[in-house]
């Protein structure tokens, strides 16, 4: 129930139901250094500034003016967080270095009575389709046990398309979101929770979430780009299509030197 619950917290985030509250997404580079904004100037003599990860709402850094305390929380979640987090005490903004996609997810950062602020990170596995092929986006699962909860999410639009719940034995397809577009073309794995997207269009480029609710919480996000035939070959292919065009270049300049070295060549048998 609590993973449940969180989901749908993240979702309200996500669809902006907490009103003013903003959700700002962040794409990170593995390995790079990101700093969330706190948005704030300075902080007032009574804040409790609180930062939360999504996993199980997680407290990773807090500022508690009142007892004069800033606390980092590095062994959470497994030490994921160990030596990665820097914590500004004049503006309570969080830095997060040397990310992985283990560090994937929602970040909220709640100054207790007055706001709140949300961020969605991660690193997106980058994923090109042409148009009109199909393409997998892969759970990394060997299987889905028992109390799992899996839920894909089309992230340009905050739109939840699949949910699998294996305590309930039941799989929920959301085809008909966003005027259609995935009707008829999400095939899922029944027993991993890859998604394969058919006949792909450019409607379809974009980012993409699963968020996998279990014995460990986890997710995995893609970046697809669907491109028209005429898209460009890749390096490799380019380079021997570029080799191949010079070589038919240098046959070609042999060839007409050949063939005007034999003309002059008759010319002058013939005048002599």
């Amino acid at each position: 129930m609590f993973h449940r619950f969180w989901f749908c917290l993240c979702l309200w985030h996500l669809n902006g139901v907490f009103g003013d509250d903003e959700l700002k997404s962040v794409s990170v580079l593995e390995g790079d250094s990101v700093t969330l904004d706190s948005g704030l100037n300075e902080i007032m003599d009574d804040d409790l500034i609180q930062w939360t990860f999504w996993i199980k709402n997680t407290v990773i850094a807090e500022i508690n003016v009142t007892a004069d305390n800033m606390t980092i929380y590095e062994d959470v979640l497994d030490g994921r967080f160990r030596d990665r987090l820097k914590l500004d005490n004049q503006t309570g903004s969080l830095t997060i270095t040397n990310f992985t996609t283990d560090h994937n997810g929602v970040y909220n950062r709640e100054v207790f009575n007055r706001m709140r602020k949300t961020f969605f990170l991660a690193v997106y596995e980058e994923i090109s389709v042409k148009k009109g092929d199909s393409v997998t986006l892969n759970s990394d699962l060997t299987e889905i046990i028992e109390g799992d909860q899996i839920q894909w999410m089309y992230m340009n639009e905050n739109a939840l398309i699949i949910v699998i719940s294996q305590r309930a034995g039941r799989i929920t397809v959301t085809e008909d979101v966003l005027d259609g577009r995935f009707r008829d073309r999400l095939k899922l794995n029944n027993q991993t929770g890859s998604l394969t997207i058919t006949d792909t269009t450019t409607q379809h480029s974009g980012r993409y979430v699963l968020f996998k609710f279990g014995p460990k919480d986890s997710l995995n996000a893609f970046s697809v780009s669907v491109y028209y035939s005429v898209h460009c070959c890749g390096s490799t292919e380019a380079v021997i299509r570029l080799v191949l065009s010079a070589l038919v270049g240098v046959a070609i300049v042999v060839i007409l030197v050949y063939d005007i070295r034999s003309r002059r060549a008759e010319q002058a048998h013939k005048t002599e």
